[in-house]
């Protein structure tokens, strides 16, 4: 798929296709992931993948609030995004580089999870982004160390719908020419 194909035809998948992903695929997006830039190389950003179906059962129905667990119903994969704290963005010394402190890790991860996202789209592959989870038990769940922040939780399978592409603000409505 050409570049400015995927970025357009990827969208928000709330309905999927009772139907595997091939760990090769799940690899694949991982690794375009990993090729996101983050602050100073620093790599921060981490991925722990769910795709046993007993515990992503649970982790649906424990971490998930009902309409997330509709949304991914019957995602056969979930990723959870997380970053290591006070590295990106911050010295060697442990003090932060600037005022927006953990949110390059944040900024980061977003990075690379675009990377994954599209990379997803390029392999015929839906994903849904969820922010509203229950952070405590993600980390309970996938026994995730306290020096990783819970950014996202990443839904991903074989598309059920095709949904239309949401009407998008035109250029000059979001940016500023100097």
């Amino acid at each position: 798929m050409e570049f400015n194909e995927t970025v357009h035809s990827r969208r928000s998948i709330r309905k999927y296709l009772d139907k595997d992903v091939p760990k090769q695929y799940i690899d694949e997006m991982l690794d375009a992931a990993r090729y996101g830039e983050t602050w100073k190389n620093s790599q921060t950003p981490r991925y722990h993948i769910i795709m046993n179906k007993e515990i992503l059962e649970q982790f649906k129905m424990t971490c998930l609030p009902e309409f997330n667990r509709r949304n991914c119903q019957n995602a056969p994969v979930i990723i959870v995004t997380t970053f290591v704290k006070n590295r990106s963005g911050y010295q060697k010394n442990g003090s932060p580089d600037n005022e927006l402190n953990n949110g390059w890790g944040v900024y980061d991860t977003g990075l690379c999870n675009q990377n994954l996202i599209l990379k997803a789209t390029d392999l015929g592959l839906g994903t849904l982004v969820m922010g509203i989870r229950d952070e405590k038990a993600i980390r309970t769940l996938l026994d995730i160390p306290a020096e990783e922040v819970i950014v996202s939780v990443i839904s991903v399978g074989f598309p059920d719908i095709d949904p239309e592409m949401p009407k998008r603000k035109a250029t000059d409505e979001i940016v500023h020419f100097y």
